[in-house]
């Protein structure tokens, strides 16, 4: 039997702690994967791509446990009712192969997202920022608020969507968390939210190269959080933003940014830093407070490694709902798979043909 964690089950490991308490452990866990990035097996995600989105899949391995995510992207979606992004997931175990956990890694994804750009911007914004622009109100929006005020001490949020009813939904869930200390500023334009802003998250859905940020809205020492720009053909920022003297772009897996990240826009030698390279102190996440710092997240794998590992030690440790589905065959005999269909089934009669016709 292989243990089952489906939405409802997330729901209520995240009830125990709260969404901020739960994030914060979640970046912890990440942060120290990433510590450890030399002992994983890594490669870009496999995507394929279609008129109206794409399909991945994305794993990761250190040798003791495998995962992987089974995720899509279709922007379109939200018209039929239907997400725009959905996923699940699996770990299991090397050494035999089996799995151990399948899970859910919808609402997991929304917060190994924001956990991850929470860890990124605690070793690359400012010391004191306090003000965050928000450029995309959809599903991500909240994970980012809650991440970057409960772990960056965030005081105000300046929000803008071009699509009104995104902003107002954010509105009213960041009404309803009552969040202590923190002032949500409703913004009509781009500029307007990010004028005044420590650090500018964009998380726009369109799968298209769009120009969210352009150069005359970044200020020295601005932190950029860049977090829809995720496949190729999909961007946020002009690219003379990544090309400003003072800037430095940190990126999760180089390859896979080349690929799908802001830096795609730009020449093939273009420097960045991995995270990990920030995380263990090997390069300055930033040099100076004038300077212009960019996380060009994409999402990677070890990411959803991260996850699955921490909601399952929470799964296995705290009580509640504990479902286990027969996934994988349990015999007494391993080489005997058929006996799974029971007794042979007996041969059919065979009438002749006097019998058919009376």
């Amino acid at each position: 039997m292989v243990d089952f964690i489906g939405v409802r089950r997330v729901q209520e490991l995240i009830g125990d702690s709260g969404p901020a308490a739960f994030m914060a452990g979640l970046a912890r866990e990440i942060e120290a994967d990433y510590r450890r990035w030399a002992e994983f097996d890594k490669s870009p995600r496999h995507a394929t791509h279609s008129s109206v989105g794409v399909i991945e899949l994305m794993p990761a391995c250190d040798g003791r446990q495998y995962a992987f995510k089974y995720v899509n992207g279709h922007p379109k979606n939200t018209p039929k009712g239907l997400l725009t992004v959905m996923a699940f997931g699996m770990l299991a175990d090397v050494e035999t192969g089996y799995p151990l956990v399948l899970s859910e890694m919808t609402l997991t994804t929304a917060l190994r997202t924001a956990a991850t750009s929470a860890v990124a911007a605690r070793w690359m914004a400012r010391a004191g920022s306090r003000v965050m622009a928000l450029i995309g109100n959809g599903s991500q929006a909240e994970f980012q608020a809650i991440a970057f005020h409960a772990l960056l001490g965030i005081r105000e949020l300046r929000l803008y969507d071009v699509d009104p009813a995104a902003t107002h939904k954010l509105q009213a869930n960041l009404a309803r968390l009552d969040l202590e200390g923190l002032r949500v500023v409703r913004c009509s334009s781009t500029a307007e939210a990010a004028r005044g802003a420590d650090i500018v998250t964009t998380i726009t859905a369109d799968k298209r190269n769009a120009v969210i940020l352009t150069p005359g809205m970044v200020v020295p020492g601005m932190h950029l959080n860049a977090v829809g720009g995720d496949c190729p053909g999909k961007t946020e920022l002009h690219a003379d933003i990544l090309l400003r003297a003072d800037a430095r772009v940190v990126v999760e897996f180089e390859p896979q940014s080349r690929i799908e990240g802001e830096i795609q826009q730009l020449p093939a030698d273009f420097p960045v830093t991995e995270l990990t390279e920030v995380v263990t102190a090997r390069k300055p996440g930033r040099a100076s407070d004038a300077e212009v710092t960019v996380f060009d997240s994409v999402g990677f794998a070890l990411q959803d490694f991260s996850a699955l590992r921490y909601l399952h030690r929470l799964h296995r440790a705290q009580r509640g709902r504990h479902i286990e589905i027969d996934l994988i065959p349990d015999l007494e005999d391993p080489k005997d798979l058929f006996s799974l269909l029971g007794a042979p089934p007996a041969r059919p009669r065979l009438f002749p043909a006097a019998e058919l016709t009376a």
